[in-house]
């Protein structure tokens, strides 16, 4: 019978997966403006290790409604706020990272065939209008998530996570389990 790791076995089981994880993960937050939406993404963030937030018309994570859903994860990010898309692409490339933007777009690719591996910054856009037109041009690529349904788009924050999971993804050295 199977049972939930205690609190000394997840530690164990991160730590396991932190050391097989190759690379650096930024996120741009082009203009994403639900505080419940940032505050997810900041959870995410937390959860995936993403070095650095740069953010364009975002709320604070600061915000109270923000940090409804971030539930404290907050504090294990860091972010700079920009007047303009175009400032956070120059900043992250500034910091070595390939900007790839997400989303459903012409000439966009399925994330899985992307290359996520060294410093990747993962740009997610607007609830409604995704991505700015300035911010589409300055990617160094664009990725979309396949999706089968029939619904045909996803919430920021969940793409978000699902993007975050498939560049650590690609980046994982083995699959063979926690070690120890």
């Amino acid at each position: 019978m199977s049972r939930t790791l205690g609190g000394t076995e997840l530690k164990r089981l991160h730590r396991d997966w932190r050391r097989r994880t190759e690379g650096r993960l930024g996120l741009l937050l082009d203009g994403v403006q639900n505080p419940f939406n940032v505050g997810a993404i900041l959870r995410t963030a937390a959860a995936f290790s993403v070095d650095h937030l740069w953010l364009v018309g975002a709320p604070s994570p600061s915000d109270v409604k923000v940090q409804k859903t971030a539930l404290g994860s907050q504090r294990f990010c860091t972010w700079t706020f920009h007047d303009s898309s175009t400032d956070a692409v120059t900043a992250a490339r500034a910091a070595g990272y390939r900007v790839v933007g997400v989303e459903l777009a012409e000439g966009a690719r399925p994330l899985h065939e992307l290359d996520l591996s060294g410093a990747v910054c993962l740009a997610v856009g607007h609830e409604d209008r995704g991505l700015s037109k300035e911010l589409l041009v300055a990617c160094d690529a664009l990725g979309y998530i396949p999706q089968l349904g029939r619904i045909g788009s996803l919430n920021v924050s969940t793409a978000t996570a699902i993007a975050c999971y498939e560049a650590r993804r690609a980046t994982w050295t083995s699959v063979d389990g926690p070690a120890g």
